[in-house]
Parts: structure tokens; sequence; C-alpha cells
């Protein structure tokens, strides 16, 4: 029987470099304190919305 841990784990490295490569573009956005505090959220969640969305656009 098959786990599928070493498919989990790819996607988790490729949601991994989404973060960080959001992190870079929205931190040499920001200006000020808090517009650093919001790209560090943005990134977060900005993977799961180009998911989405790319998703979204292959099945419309």
């Amino acid at each position: 029987m098959s786990t599928g841990t070493s498919t989990n784990q790819a996607g988790n490295a490729i949601y991994g470099l989404g973060i960080f490569g959001a992190w870079v573009y929205f931190w040499m956005q920001a200006d000020g304190f808090w517009q650093h505090v919001l790209a560090i959220l943005e990134g977060i969640v900005w993977p799961a919305f180009a998911v989405y969305h790319g998703l979204d656009a292959l099945g419309a």
C-alpha cells in the first residue's frame, strides 16, 4: 500500500518556493514598516490565490 509521501513532499517544496518568491517580490515593493509586515502576510497566502486562479483559468 502506497502512502504517497513523496508526492506530498514535492508539493510542499513547490509551495515553499512560491512563498519565498512572493516574499522577495512583496518585500521589494514595500516602503514602510507596516508595508513590510503586510508583505510577509501576503507572501504566505499568495501561492494559494495563484493556484486557485490558475486552476480556475484552466477550467473556464
